[in-house]
């Protein structure tokens, strides 16, 4: 025995022990596999957006983020444009501008919602307009998320991916 009572090779036991402890607490921890996170991935890629900004920088800068992400993008510069896109094509999200000519973004919100086949497209209002009111008007008209301009990149694809996966879940 040692000078502290414990005997020379109780230092390894203990290390066992602790070290098998150790062990049963990695192997009860959660793991994130591989094909949950393909899973999670693939409901993202390839979905289909539509941009309605009466903007064309803007637009094209947006189309240009997001198909860096391997989004398919559709633009459009006003409300008759975005009608003859919903006619034509099937979308997984809006990006909605609000102050656009002839009808507004918040009136193109409502009237999407209205409509049974093309009420369930998430829509995320993108726009200048940052008072109170006009943020709590697009929550009220339909809006999933309101973005105000000008906006990080990082922002935009983060609220959409949380978007995208909020509505595939």
């Amino acid at each position: 025995m040692g000078t502290n009572g414990y005997s020379k090779n109780s230092g390894t036991g203990l290390t066992k022990q602790i070290n098998k402890l150790k062990q049963q607490k990695m192997a009860s921890q959660k793991v994130v596999y591989l094909s949950d996170f393909r899973e999670t991935n693939s409901l993202l890629e390839s979905k289909n957006i539509l941009v309605v900004d009466d903007d064309d920088i803007m637009r094209s800068a947006l189309k240009r983020i997001l198909e860096t992400q391997n989004f398919k993008v559709t633009l459009a510069e006003d409300g008759l444009s975005l009608s003859k896109n919903l006619e034509t094509s099937k979308f997984d999200l809006i990006l909605l501008d609000v102050n656009l000519p002839w009808v507004d973004g918040f009136e193109l919100c409502s009237l999407i919602k209205e409509h049974v086949q093309l009420r369930k497209i998430p829509i995320i209002i993108i726009s200048a307009r940052s008072n109170k009111e006009d943020i709590e008007k697009g929550f009220e008209v339909g809006a999933k998320e309101y973005i105000t301009k000008p906006f990080e990149m990082e922002e935009i694809l983060d609220t959409i991916n949380k978007v995208l996966l909020e509505d595939a879940i």
